[in-house]
């Protein structure tokens, strides 16, 4: 049983949030400041995150951020009074894999969470389903583009030896798009594919894009991988191999690939 813990002021919403995660079948417990979260996750770690933004002691953007220095992978929905996107774009870059602005809908609340839960379920070895609610493809357990690996039954990936810091949406945003190289998404098609949703803001998905280029562009200003098509969305350019490169006209590969006279 996936355990949740709800950190919300507001008694009233912890109170409904539990119930209707406990009906679900989630083990869920309750905080009601930044401090005694912090706390309740250090003394028995949850597999996902309720967070209000606005929170007595330290500050919902705060504890997000405390929580991914412990672990970058754990799932956190952030939830917000704010109707503003900036503070939605906010909650975003620091870390949240997902929010619902208040007030919401409890049953929306389990869904999203669960959509996320299920993210971080490890799949079984071998060929395993890529990230996709409702496109379940057969591909590799382990994609890889040059010196970038990843690992969906380790939930692994590094670049060049060095392990990456990706949060659970990052990860199956990166898996998703190693496993369609050269395929240019749309936002709402990413949105479909790698969230599961039919619709939301589309932001989220131009954040999580800008943090995962800073993880795997070499200058994630002019990014190479992960690049724009404008007027589209993204696509996932793969490193070319050292054996793709074409001989230029004139060069001595060239010329014996033509069957030049001079040659043997």
């Amino acid at each position: 049983m996936a355990r949740v813990l709800v950190i919300d002021d507001d008694a009233t919403v912890s109170e409904v949030v539990v119930a209707y995660l406990e009906a679900a079948g989630l083990e869920a417990r309750r905080a009601g400041d930044g401090p005694s979260g912090l706390a309740a996750a250090a003394a028995e770690p949850p597999d996902a995150v309720v967070l209000d933004l606005m929170l007595p002691g330290i500050d919902g953007l705060e504890v997000c951020r405390r929580l991914r220095l412990e672990r970058p992978d754990l799932p956190v929905v952030m939830l917000t009074a704010r109707g503003e996107e900036e503070d939605r774009v906010l909650g975003l870059e620091v870390g949240a894999d997902d929010y619902v602005t208040k007030p919401f809908s409890p049953r929306e609340l389990v869904l999203r969470l669960q959509s996320v839960l299920r993210r971080t379920m490890r799949p079984a070895p071998g060929l395993v389903p890529v990230a996709g609610a409702g496109r379940l493809a057969d591909t590799p357990a382990v994609l890889a583009d040059g010196d970038l690996l990843l690992d969906r039954v380790a939930h692994r990936a590094t670049l060049d030896g060095r392990e990456l810091s990706l949060t659970a949406r990052e990860f199956d945003l990166l898996a998703w798009l190693l496993a369609h190289p050269g395929q240019a998404f749309a936002r709402e098609e990413l949105m479909r594919s790698v969230w599961g949703w039919e619709y939301g803001d589309q932001s989220t998905v131009t954040v999580h894009v800008r943090r995962l280029r800073e993880k795997v562009e070499l200058d994630p200003s002019t990014p190479t991988r992960l690049v724009t098509v404008f007027g589209v969305g993204y696509r996932w350019d793969p490193v070319p191999s050292p054996d793709s490169a074409v001989p230029s006209p004139g060069s001595a590969a060239s010329a014996d690939s033509a069957g030049s006279p001079h040659s043997p």
